[in-house]
């Protein structure tokens, strides 16, 4: 009779619970998630409403409503203008960078962290990478200026021990891209390697011993077992990753370019603050950012559709 009840019961329509009665009975996640969701509003979609900058001949003292409406002008501007195509690839080259060095070397530090046997060195080594991350960026670009410099630094200081000449580094256009990239690295790879860390730690053991069992080795174990199971975060945060493909470091290049080399170091980004805050066309400085944002979302969708298309996995 119990068993025939019970069937009956998963038989039956289940209950749509009212707005109200979900609210009482996730009213306490609710209040956690009021904080973000206010800051989103106020910071995030509330600024929006500017957008509308991009469509006009802008005036600070006289407000929208009081500047002249320009319709596509800013952007046909932007488009045809000569550092379009300048900021437009140093944008990629720099992001493309990122993807080929920065995105994949947290995940082997992953690894590495947690297959040392020492857990000793395994927690002095994530510490180590880890702390960087909480540097200013301020301070760690002035430690990089301060490292190349050509009188003072400690690079140009062993370039000199062994018989070179001292490097105008920051002078140069063909370093920046990797100084810019390797001092990216130094200070996020520790702290995005967590993520990986967590995913690692949530494999089944079992499927450890299993491999032992069928004497599969160390490399083989993580290239059957961990890598496989870690592949639904690496293909997430690789679909982030791309999104923000356009949105490179905007502070730390605007802390280590100089005009000289602006041919490898200007972006989109920096484009847009020079600008919009140097130059006063706040509208040309709006259509640009607006057109980096409708760019970066487009990655975003193709991305997240053809992760879902390869490996049934995305982020919606």
């Amino acid at each position: 009779m119990e068993t025939q009840k019970t069937e009956m019961n998963k038989k039956l329509p289940k209950r749509k619970l009212s707005v109200w009665a979900k609210f009482k009975r996730d009213g306490d996640l609710l209040l956690l998630l009021l904080p973000g969701l206010l800051w989103y509003l106020l910071f995030t979609y509330r600024p929006m409403a500017g957008l509308r900058i991009a469509f006009y001949e802008y005036n600070l003292f006289r407000g929208i409503e009081g500047s002249r409406f320009v319709g596509w002008s800013n952007f046909i501007q932007f488009l045809s203008g000569p550092d379009f195509s300048q900021t437009v690839i140093n944008t990629l080259m720099i992001a493309l960078w990122q993807l080929l060095i920065v995105f994949p070397l947290p995940i082997l530090l992953a690894i590495a962290i947690t297959e040392m046997k020492n857990k000793w060195v395994s927690k002095m080594t994530q510490t180590a990478t880890f702390l960087p991350y909480f540097i200013s960026v301020v301070v760690v670009c002035g430690m990089v200026i301060n490292f190349l410099s050509p009188s003072t630094g400690i690079i140009n200081f062993f370039i000199r021990k062994l018989g070179g000449e001292p490097i105008y580094f920051m002078t140069k256009p063909e370093y920046f891209r990797p100084i810019y990239t390797l001092m990216t690295l130094w200070q996020t790879a520790g702290f995005s390697s967590i993520v990986y860390i967590a995913a690692i730690m949530g494999i089944d053991p079992a499927l450890y011993e299993a491999a032992k069992v069928d004497g599969a080795t160390k490399i083989q174990q993580i290239r059957h077992v961990t890598l496989p199971g870690i592949m639904p975060i690496i293909l997430v945060m690789l679909v982030l990753n791309i999104g923000k493909m356009v949105k490179v470091g905007f502070e730390s290049i605007i802390l280590l370019y100089q005009p000289v080399t602006f041919s490898t170091a200007d972006v989109i980004a920096t484009y847009v603050y020079r600008t919009g805050l140097t130059n006063r066309n706040y509208g040309l400085a709006t259509a640009a950012g607006l057109f980096e944002a409708v760019v970066a979302l487009l990655l975003v969708v193709v991305a997240n559709k053809l992760s879902k298309k390869v490996s049934q996995t995305s982020i919606w």
